[in-house]
């Protein structure tokens, strides 16, 4: 897939595999301050991030909409969502950046409800939700402690503490709607029609369907859709599509003991031969070649020797 839009594991830097195992921590002016507190528009290809403004302000832009961000603001920026960021020189308060695919699989087995929460950008201001306040920095303290350590089991308690946090977004959302009705938030019209097509996708995309399908659904033809998605992600809706399937196959390719020919029946493939031609034309490996790839990665030796940049 092509896109004029970089994609950064960590902003300025390199993309790492989007299986990659990863729960890094650091302070929003650390890096921000190194850009003159101008973020540009970028994406990150398996990697979620969130943000919990705790000083100053700015802007966020995600997926072309403007949210104004101020003290006690968290941000949620999930896989592949386009998004920058203008900063007030004053901005700090912790960003957690943390490979999405584990902790979906986390999520779909003991919380599947933060599966939406996990998977739809926001930008929330925890001072609206008062009693859920103090929940927060001891959690993402305690992150940062995993994250610094690098003992064993760092990412999986790096992983659990960070279930944790999006219990408590998922809490402070359920309190702002309860507030104030429907959470729009100022979206624009064309934001919340790519998260209604992010929300089709994602309950449709296994059963292979055509983006006319998607396009009927929203009322609008296949070459509107396309644009729309183009206009706001920098992709078309094919490719917004294929890399969905494509973040499925990887993670039941690394986190699921099924089978390739398995995987290929439950991603909604006529065979395991088309499946395995369409995820090589996507990454350039064979469904093997990346397992095999991925799995070697993250066994404790390979995580003894790696040196990941965080």
């Amino acid at each position: 897939m092509s896109s004029s839009i970089p994609n950064y594991a960590l902003y300025g830097e390199e993309a790492q595999p989007a299986w990659l195992d990863m729960v890094h921590f650091e302070m929003i002016h650390e890096r921000s301050s190194l850009f003159k507190f101008e973020i540009d528009p970028h994406f990150h290809e398996g990697l979620i991030q969130l943000l919990y403004v705790t000083h100053g302000g700015g802007e966020a832009f995600i997926d072309g909409t403007n949210w104004q961000v101020h003290p006690q603001s968290l941000i949620v920026v999930p896989a592949r969502h386009v998004h920058g960021f203008h900063f007030t020189h004053d901005i700090d308060g912790p960003v957690v950046t943390a490979a999405q695919s584990p902790l979906e699989s986390l999520a779909s087995v003991g919380a599947p409800d933060l599966l939406a929460h996990i998977r739809r950008p926001q930008v929330l201001s925890v001072g609206d939700a008062v009693r859920h306040v103090d929940a927060l920095m001891p959690l993402f303290d305690a992150i940062q402690r995993e994250a610094r350590v690098h003992g064993s089991g760092e990412v999986a308690a790096g992983s659990a503490l960070l279930m944790a946090v999006f219990v408590q977004i998922a809490r402070i959302s359920a309190t702002l709607q309860s507030q104030e009705g429907p959470d729009t938030h100022g979206r624009s019209r064309k934001a919340a029609q790519v998260e209604r097509f992010r929300a089709l996708v994602d309950a449709h995309f296994r059963k292979r369907l055509g983006i006319e399908f998607y396009a009927a659904e929203m009322g609008l033809s296949a070459g509107q859709l396309s644009r729309l998605c183009r206009d706001a992600l920098g992709m078309s809706s094919l490719d917004v599509l294929n890399a969905r399937v494509v973040h499925e196959a990887k993670r039941e390719l690394v986190y699921s003991t099924l089978g390739i020919k398995q995987i290929a029946a439950v991603l909604g493939f006529a065979d395991e031969a088309y499946f395995g031609r369409f995820f090589k034309k996507q990454i350039g490996r064979t469904p093997t070649e990346f397992r095999d790839a991925a799995r070697l990665r993250l066994t404790p030796e390979a995580k003894g020797r790696a040196t990941v940049e965080p």
